[in-house]
């Protein structure tokens, strides 16, 4: 009897430390601490990639003039109408209207003619922008504003919702990003999450591990347009489809001998 008590005792114990294992490598940011500071030690701007639509809005004191510098349906610029009127079209911007980066990373930009936005931060392309029409003497004080019209990234692997999401605005979080996918699954490795970022020609891929505040300071905690998020399986994951499979093979092999020793019993007969 004290054997079997025993017994009973170690699968106890044993059970126990399996589950405190398995949160262990589930529980995300386990190492920060409730009331503890931690410095936010990146400023974070979206750059600007070849296939992105952006809107760029030009206004000045004398509206008429900027009226050049907006395409319509973009939002923040003015029209005339017939007899001479000028009205403020502000508003929000259509999202069929927009500048699109072509593949050498340029956009057509009215009078001014090509820039190269590629790489470029909203603010870096703002300034840009006003130094020309300043530097041409096309407008003394121009106000300009630049958005993206088509901020998207893929989530795969083991998240609750697969697929490409778009977003208002250009700042997503990798957290944000996965919590919009569904979260990351019971299957998922969360220790290796993949980040896959284009830059100009070549590609990047960057891991990271949720269940550490490391996180924060990763390169691609912030994400940038068209970044692809991989979630990894985990070795559950590859169990249970050798479980799976191992099962399968043995109802096939388990129906070939039943049917086996029905043949045979039946032709014997």
């Amino acid at each position: 009897m004290n054997k079997i008590a025993h017994l009973v005792c170690l699968l106890t114990v044993v059970v126990i430390l399996s589950s405190c294992a398995t949160r262990k490598d589930t529980v995300y940011l386990q190492d920060m601490y409730e009331m503890q500071e931690y410095p936010v030690a990146q400023k974070y701007e979206a750059v600007i990639q070849r296939d992105d639509k952006i809107s760029i809005k030009v206004s000045a004191k004398n509206p008429e003039l900027a009226l050049a510098f907006n395409i319509p349906g973009a939002g923040g610029g003015y029209s005339v109408s017939a007899d001479g009127t000028i009205a403020n079209t502000s508003g929000t911007p259509d999202k069929d209207a927009g500048y699109i980066v072509d593949v050498n990373g340029d956009i057509d930009f009215p009078i001014i003619g090509k820039l190269h936005v590629e790489s470029l931060t909203r603010n870096q392309l703002t300034d840009l922008i006003k130094k020309r029409l300043i530097e041409g003497e096309y407008l003394k004080d121009p106000i300009v504003i630049v958005d993206f019209l088509n901020f998207k990234f893929s989530v795969l692997g083991e998240v609750g919702s697969v697929g490409t999401y778009e977003t208002k605005g250009n700042r997503v979080t990798l957290l944000e990003a996965i919590a919009m996918a569904g979260d990351l699954t019971d299957n998922a490795r969360v220790d290796r999450v993949a980040v896959i970022r284009e830059y100009g020609n070549k590609r990047r891929i960057m891991f990271n591990d949720l269940r550490s505040k490391d996180i924060f300071l990763s390169p691609s905690f912030y994400l940038q347009q068209n970044d692809i998020v991989y979630v990894e399986p985990n070795s559950n994951k590859a169990k249970q489809e050798t479980q799976r499979a191992y099962s399968m093979w043995s109802m096939f092999l388990s129906s070939a001998v039943t049917l086996t020793t029905l043949i045979f019993y039946f032709t014997k007969k």
